[in-house]
C-alpha cells in the first residue's frame, strides 16, 4: 500500500507565523509531480504539535482536496494521550484521508504493555490503516519488535516507520511478522540499507528539498539497482547531515526557503537555523542544484 519516497511534509508559515495555504498547495502538486509515493501531514517535520486543531483540520482538507486521490495522504495524529489520539484519528477520518500515522505516546513514558492497549485502542476506534512510528529520541519510549508483532495482528495496525536509525530492526520486525506488514524508514540517512535488508520505503524528511532524487533512489533500491541507488545516496549525503544539523524541521525550512518554496516562517519554540550551519547547507544545496538557491526576498500572498 505504501512504498518509495513518502514525504514529511514542511508546513510553510508566513513570518508571522500564520499558515501559508497557497504555498502548501503548491508544494503538494510540486511533489506529485516530482514522483513522491505518499504524503505526511500534520508529522514531526510538519511542526503538528504547535498547530491548533483547526489548523491540523484545515490542513488534511486541503491535502486530500488537491491530491484528488493521485498519492494517498497519511494523517499524523499521535499524541501523549490515548483519547486524544482517537479524537485526532478520528477528525482526521473525517477529512478523508488515507491513512494515519500514530507515534508512540512521548513524554509519558509507557511500558510495552501499555504501547500495545494504547494502539488497539486507537486501531479500534477507526476502520483507517494505521502505521506505527517508532522515534524513541524524540519520545522516550521505544516500541520493541514483539510489541510490533503482536499489534501486527490486528486487521488495520498496516506497517510501521521505524526511525531508530538501527537497520537491524528490519530483519527483527520482519521475522516477526509477514510481507504484508510495512516497514518504512524513518531515518534518510539509513534508508537505502533499510530498503536493502527488506523494508518498502522511507519517510522521508530531505524529499521535501529533493524529491525527485529521494523517489530515484528508492526505486533504485527496490528495483535491486544499488549501483545508481549508492550513487544518488552518496549526492544527497550531505543533505542528509546539514537536514539535522539542528532539530527536524529548523535546517529543511531554512532550505526551501532559501530555494525560493516557502516564505520564513517557523513557531516557537522552534527557531530559523543558527548562522554556524548556514554554509554546511549552501554546500549540500550546491551539491545537488546546479544554479544557486535563490532566497525568497518577498514573502509569499495569500
Amino acid at each position: 500500500m505504501f512504498s518509495g519516497s513518502i514525504v514529511a511534509l514542511i508546513t510553510p508559515m508566513h513570518e508571522t507565523g500564520a499558515v501559508d495555504h497557497d504555498c502548501f498547495r503548491n508544494l503538494i502538486e510540486w511533489h506529485i509531480a516530482s514522483g513522491t509515493q505518499a504524503i505526511v501531514v500534520n508529522g514531526t517535520t510538519g511542526e503538528g504539535a504547535t498547530l491548533t486543531p483547526a489548523e491540523r483540520i484545515e490542513l488534511l482538507t486541503i491535502a486530500v482536496q488537491v491530491t484528488k486521490g493521485r498519492v494517498p495522504i497519511i494523517a499524523g495524529t499521535g499524541t501523549s494521550s490515548t483519547a486524544a489520539t482517537i479524537q485526532e484519528t478520528r477528525a482526521a477520518a473525517s477529512c478523508g484521508v488515507d491513512a494515519c500515522m500514530v507515534v508512540t505516546p512521548y513524554y509519558v513514558r509507557p511500558t510495552q504493555h501499555g504501547l500495545y492497549e494504547h494502539y488497539k485502542a486507537v486501531a479500534e476506534s477507526t476502520d483507517l490503516p494505521i502505521l506505527l512510528y517508532n522515534v524513541p529520541k524524540r519520545t522516550g519510549c521505544d516500541i520493541q519488535p514483539a510489541t510490533v508483532a503482536s499489534l501486527a495482528h490486528l486487521s488495520n495496525i498496516i506497517g510501521i516507520k521505524e526511525a531508530t536509525g538501527d537497520v537491524m530492526r528490519v530483519a527483527a520486525i520482519r521475522a516477526l511478522t509477514d510481507e504484508r506488514f510495512i516497514l518504512l524508514s524513518g531515518d534518510d540517512e539509513t534508508c537505502v540499507d533499510f530498503m536493502r535488508l527488506g523494508g518498502q520505503g522511507v519517510v522521508s524528511v530531505v524529499a521535501n528539498i529533493a524529491p525527485d532524487l529521494m523517489q530515484q533512489m528508492c526505486a533504485a533500491t527496490l528495483a535491486g539497482d544499488l549501483a545508481t541507488a549508492n550513487k544518488i545516496n552518496s549526492k544527497l549525503a550531505p543533505l542528509y547531515a546539514a537536514s539535522m544539523a539542528e532539530p527536524n524541521p529548523i535546517p529543511t525550512k531554512w532550505a526551501m526557503h532559501k530555494l525560493g518554496k516557502i516564505p520564513a516562517g517557523i513557531r516557537l519554540p522552534l527557531t530559523t537555523l543558527s548562522e554556524p550551519f548556514h554554509a554546511m547547507m549552501r554546500a549540500a544545496l550546491d551539491n545537488i542544484f546546479p544554479e544557486p538557491p535563490i532566497e525568497l526576498e518577498v514573502e509569499a500572498a495569500g
